[in-house]
């Protein structure tokens, strides 16, 4: 299997997914080396404020500065919430839209132009910075606008490829490429911005991004049937396998079933509520490290990358446990899908209000955040994969519905983190801290109560 087909369009969507969102996250480093820390910021009743004090780990070495010369900019906790939500302003436009244009005529072409267009865009950032923040904000609302067709092209791209007995492993292989994209992109942005400047971050990143573009228009097919390279075997196995299900879908699709259909409103709840956690953590994790942990800019990019390469194996894990328990049939779709889920949003939750009652012992507070966005990953086999069991014809459209709510967190988070920081207090931060483990358990208990791994009427091939 490692040299089939299917598999060499799982590891270039993997790189893929790397960079869509090594292309996402590396301004969440960059805003601590962009912004002025010497400036004064309001804090209201100081006597109110709880700064942690410096540890031994960084005496001596929390300068955040880049090479001299390097612009700096005066924004406020609230400015930056706002521009790191500014993103996901564009990326919710274009799920549910890339998701039924994916269905119908196949995802390669909009996963491919989603992420070029994100690394030409992110080599005017420097530029976009320097003409002001709303400049800045609209650049990153337009490559928000390109990679919202990402993940619903990478549902249609699978619904004709995966069998469904390989469905979790192929999905979570290909998605783990966020984990590891992550991973990768924050010590190497903190890197960048102390030796060659944040500048440069956004040049190397976005150069990568077309580079990959290159190889994915070159090597991928929408189908089977039409890849250059495929075996007649592995065609055979995966038409087989999949059947009429992975038939493109009509113009029309069943809107009013979806809008009354409980499964898909189950995966719907869910995403928005892991969501808001995940993007609590990826977008502001830095700036905790930063203003709370008291990590310079080496340390912060290393430590808030933490998490991601423990929720690498997380992820990989869980796709293939999921396929074995359905292969030798232990337990039903149903109950798979709900375990993983149940895993992925209850367990990290207690692990942020663990974090919100650490206070000032950054390594543990570091530990605890560490398994808590590990765990996480187990989700990838929940109702991420969701779409694919109950309505593999418009797995992408789905995707783009359910995204475009799981988008709603990456808007609002940033900007709530921001009021509710804005004093560098450890109080707001314990709020920020309960409200993400709040929402994720009421997502995991309405998804257990009404979610299903049973292909709907609606989503069944019309006779």
């Amino acid at each position: 299997q490692c040299c089939s087909a299917r598999f060499n369009l799982a590891f270039l969507m993997f790189l893929g997914f790397c960079m869509v969102y090594a292309l996402r996250v590396n301004l969440s480093v960059v805003m601590v080396a962009m912004v002025n820390g010497t400036v004064a910021q309001p804090i209201g009743n100081s006597s109110q404020v709880e700064v942690c004090p410096k540890h031994s780990s960084n005496e001596g070495n929390s300068t955040n500065e880049g090479p001299p010369g390097v612009p700096q900019y005066d924004w406020s906790s609230e400015t930056q919430g706002v521009i790191l939500s500014s993103f996901f302003y564009g990326y919710i436009l274009t799920q549910v839209v890339g998701g039924y244009l994916s269905d119908r005529f196949g995802g390669k072409l909009f996963l491919g132009f989603g992420v070029l267009c994100t690394a030409v865009l992110t080599l005017l950032t420097p530029l976009a910075a320097s003409l002001g923040v709303p400049c800045l904000i609209a650049l990153r609302a337009a490559e928000g606008f390109g990679e919202g067709v990402s993940f619903p092209a990478m549902n249609a791209i699978w619904a004709r490829w995966a069998p469904p007995l390989e469905r979790s492993r192929l999905v979570t292989f290909s998605a783990a490429g966020v984990s590891f994209g992550t991973f990768v992109a924050l010590p190497v942005t903190g890197f960048l911005c102390q030796s060659l400047g944040w500048p440069s971050v956004f040049y190397i990143f976005g150069a990568a991004g077309c580079v990959w573009s290159v190889f994915w228009f070159s090597l991928v097919s929408d189908e089977p049937h039409s890849h250059p390279r495929i075996s007649k075997s592995e065609l055979n196995y995966i038409t087989d396998s999949i059947g009429s299900q992975g038939s493109a879908q009509g113009w029309s699709v069943p809107a009013v079933s979806m809008l009354g259909s409980l499964p898909l409103w189950s995966i719907v709840v869910a995403h928005f509520s892991a969501n808001w956690s995940y993007y609590t953590l990826l977008t502001t994790l830095p700036t905790y490290m930063d203003q709370v942990l008291r990590f310079n800019i080496k340390e912060n990019g290393f430590l808030s990358a933490l998490p991601y390469v423990c929720c690498f194996p997380v992820v990989l894990l869980s796709g293939a446990l999921a396929d074995l328990l359905q292969e030798r049939r232990l337990l039903s779709t149903t109950a798979v899908r709900k375990i993983f889920t149940v895993s992925g949003m209850v367990l990290p939750a207690v692990f942020l209000v663990a974090t919100a009652f650490i206070g000032c012992d950054y390594r543990w507070a570091v530990v605890f955040l560490t398994v808590s966005s590990a765990l996480t990953g187990s989700s990838s086999a929940g109702f991420n994969i969701n779409h694919l069991d109950i309505a593999p014809r418009y797995a992408g459209i789905l995707l783009g519905i359910t995204n475009s709510f799981g988008t709603i967190p990456g808007i609002a988070a940033p900007t709530v983190v921001g009021y509710l920081t804005a004093q560098h207090s450890l109080s707001g931060w314990r709020m920020v801290f309960f409200i993400s483990a709040g929402i994720n358990m009421f997502g995991a208990l309405f998804y257990c109560a009404c979610g299903t791994g049973q292909l709907q009427s609606w989503a069944r091939e019309e006779q």
